[in-house]
């Protein structure tokens, strides 16, 4: 495995583990549908919360939160509604960021970004 795609595991591992800490049930990890995926579906309250982690090393130059583009968000907010036709889920929605900044071995810092955006109109 790619040392890019070790880190990005680690991540969501990470993430996973601070939202289960936070009290949210983790639904599915790496959701497929085709091309595009979904990081993390959590639940927490009532609402189906769809996790998009981006994790790197340093934020020498962007913060990792700044990846999350339009067509990243026009991408994830397609996969969601698929998630929640096939698993006939019927409850409200939204959508967080977890950054993680850090590497194995070492510290790592966890930001929680929720309600990180609006689902872009198609």
């Amino acid at each position: 495995m790619a040392e890019h795609n070790n880190l990005g595991y680690w991540g969501e591992q990470r993430a996973a583990e601070y939202l289960e800490a936070k009290g949210y049930g983790i639904m599915a990890r790496n959701w497929r549908m085709g091309a595009r995926d979904i990081d993390i579906v959590a639940h927490k309250d009532g609402t189906v919360v769809f996790v998009e982690v981006k994790t790197r090393r340093d934020n020498r130059y962007a913060e990792p939160e700044q990846a999350v583009d339009a067509k990243k968000i026009r991408s994830l907010t397609t996969a969601a509604s698929a998630f929640m036709k096939q698993n006939r889920v019927d409850a409200d929605a939204r959508f967080d960021i977890v950054t993680v900044t850090g590497t194995p071995g070492g510290d790592c810092r966890i930001n929680h970004i929720e309600n990180a955006f609006v689902p872009l109109p198609y």
